[in-house]
């Protein structure tokens, strides 16, 4: 997961944990995403994500929200690419790397140290929402999805990608279970007359060489646009 005058609202910096940067959400979830990064000076490739690549060439940049944004490899390629960056995380670990990365590749980036649904950011302000494998807890209100949906201008898009079939596995002996988490298809439920679906559909992954998760060969994608 992948999560500033005050925490929520963006602003340009090097955060870290520990040095002023307010974190909103639940310190659970901030935990256990710390100690993921931390048991590994790099958990994923430091290159982006194949299908934000694919689906975000011939856009015109504007605002753009990462959400879940690790170690900030999309994060740095969309600012590179002339976007106006956001990136949400909830790990501190991760947005420190993450802001490093940034700083050494000459990129401006605003940092949200805060889960998705506390993170406050400003209604219908994104031309853009990017949403690659997230963490995104599922609630009986379908907050985190609504979430999503609610951040996207007119005329923006949500590009939401995940891993295909998992969904359907059963929790394992890892505690994983599929069952508390959000996958495209939920968010496509949510999809009104206010919404056009472009792409929707199960393809193979272009996965950056390196980092976890590399084992999965098959995206899920789900690119909407929001007519009004």
């Amino acid at each position: 997961m992948t999560e500033d005058t005050r925490a929520g609202s963006p602003a340009a910096g090097t955060p870290s944990p520990g040095d002023g940067y307010l974190y909103l959400g639940d310190p659970a979830v901030r935990a256990e995403w710390d100690n993921r990064y931390a048991d590994r000076n790099q958990l994923w490739s430091g290159r982006p994500n194949g299908a934000l690549v694919a689906e975000v060439a011939g856009l015109t940049p504007g605002r753009v929200l990462d959400v879940g944004c690790g170690e900030g490899a999309d994060a740095v390629w969309l600012a590179r690419g002339g976007w106006d960056v956001t990136a949400l995380e909830v790990s501190g670990v991760a947005l420190e790397r993450a802001a490093g990365h940034a700083k050494d590749a000459g990129a401006t980036v605003h940092w949200v140290h805060a889960t998705l649904s506390e993170a406050a950011l400003p209604p219908a302000s994104f031309d853009l929402v990017s949403a690659q494998y997230p963490a995104l807890l599922r609630t009986p209100d379908s907050t985190a999805e609504r979430a999503l949906l609610a951040l996207v201008a007119p005329g923006g898009i949500l590009l939401l990608v995940h891993h295909a079939g998992m969904d359907t596995h059963h929790a394992d002996d890892s505690g994983f279970d599929p069952a508390d988490y959000v996958w495209p298809s939920m968010v496509a439920e949510l999809l009104d007359d206010d919404w056009v679906i472009e792409v929707d559909e199960q393809r193979p992954r272009v996965a950056p060489e390196g980092g976890a998760g590399a084992h999965h060969t098959d995206d899920v994608i789900l690119r909407a646009r929001r007519l009004r």
